[in-house]
């Protein structure tokens, strides 16, 4: 009785168990976020392999992204009422099987069916894992979710050093066996580490703060739901055009394709500085604010691509517009915890990265057409800029809505 009446109170935000989750958060989305990956380094494998079209060959690419969409809407509901470990240890699982069933599948049938899939799993270690981690913040909300929200990049990052000297080597379906391995191997074991909730007590606490602001803004939790879902929409289908293009741009311009994939790799390696660096600020001036800021950068880089086509200045444009975009996604989930209920985090957060993702391949493909039937990228430009338009009203008029200075965070 008297041990368990001095026993210290379980770890809580900004703990030290919180920072030492975040680190492991950071692991599980460098393994897991593989699946938006590996499928682009497997492309060129795959279409020689199976013949058909380049299109053809990038259903399996489009599948992926369709699965990752759903992937964080329903896999968030399943974080929210099993937690974390439970759709961790599924998705391993499903990465694992999905992974095995593409080292044999038969067709590009076949394969685009088990990507799908992969997608879906994949989804488990961004939106969910971020929903998650940020429940085991407060004060430091905005760097614990900008810091796990770059496993994302990093996956992109290492995993093609990896899978290319093995692709080499042994072909791609080697090295999917080689990633059906290392999901299953890696993520349940990691998975159980993070079986601890968050206290009761801090989402009490967490829930009436955002309770505060959302009746502060004089916003229901569906109409702000709604709100950041057509701006995550919006803003994605503009960071779509260089994401997606910039390679096929410089191609254009006659640069060749090794110029677009180091503007490419400087725009990525813009992005994490961008992230880190906005998580910084957004623990000082909020989600809103920082979004709203991010939106309107974003909007005067791609402004930028359209007087400039030289080699040197789309270099600059490509850091410059990386710098802008990397906090936008993260702001998504830190202001969906600000003002939405800490029981339904993963649901919510899900469901607005799930919007994001949606307007990615929108984007992608709206830039394409219109590339085809205009003969150049100039109006594909000018079409980001003016879907970017929408997030910035949107964050705007929820900023206006806000009277008085910003509430604590909680």
């Amino acid at each position: 009785m008297t041990a368990a009446l001095t026993a210290p109170p379980p770890p809580g935000p900004d703990s030290p168990y919180a920072w030492r989750r975040l680190a492991l958060s950071l692991v599980l989305a460098t393994v897991g976020n593989v699946g938006m990956w590996a499928v682009i380094v497997m492309l060129p494998a795959v279409q020689d392999e199976f013949g058909g079209t380049r299109a053809e060959a990038s259903l399996p690419y489009t599948l992926t992204m369709l699965g990752f969409a759903l992937g964080n809407l329903l896999i968030g509901r399943i974080v929210d009422r099993f937690g974390i470990t439970t759709a961790l240890i599924g998705a391993g699982a499903l990465l694992s099987a999905g992974y095995a069933t593409a080292a044999v599948a038969p067709s590009l049938a076949v394969l685009s069916v088990v990507q799908f899939a992969v997608g879906f799993a994949s989804a488990a270690s961004f939106g969910p894992l971020i929903a998650d981690l940020s429940l085991w913040f407060e004060r430091r909300r905005g760097l614990a979710v900008a810091l796990a929200a770059c496993g994302n990049y990093l996956s992109g990052a290492i995993w093609p050093l990896i899978l290319g000297p093995v692709m080499a080597a042994a072909g791609w379906r080697e090295a999917a066996w080689l990633l059906a391995a290392t999901c299953l191997t890696v993520m349940a074991p990691l998975a159980l580490t993070l079986r601890r909730r968050v206290p009761v007590e801090a989402l009490a606490r967490a829930d009436a703060a955002a309770t505060a602001r959302a009746a502060a803004a004089r916003m229901s939790p569906r109409l702000l739901t709604g709100l950041l879902f057509v701006s995550g929409i919006g803003c994605c289908v503009a960071m779509s055009m260089p994401q997606v293009h910039i390679v096929a741009y410089c191609i254009d311009l006659g640069y060749g394709p090794a110029a677009g994939a180091g503007m490419l790799s400087v725009m990525l390696v813009g992005g994490v500085v961008s992230r880190v660096g906005f998580g910084l600020i957004t623990d000082r001036i909020g989600g809103v604010r920082t979004l709203l800021i991010g939106a309107a950068a974003q909007l005067v880089a791609l402004c930028l691509f359209l007087p400039w086509d030289g080699l040197v200045p789309l270099t600059l444009v490509s850091l410059a517009f990386g710098l802008a975009q990397g906090g936008i996604v993260p702001a998504y989930a830190v202001i969906v915890r600000e003002y939405l209920p800490a029981r339904e985090a993963g649901a919510r957060v899900g469901f607005v990265i799930m919007a994001t993702i949606l307007g990615m391949a929108l984007g992608g493909w709206m830039s394409g057409w219109i590339h085809d039937i205009s003969g150049d990228y100039r109006l594909a430009f000018l079409n980001g800029i003016g879907w970017n338009v929408i997030p910035v009203l949107a964050m705007a008029a929820l900023l206006l809505r806000r009277p008085g200075p910003r509430a604590t965070m909680a």
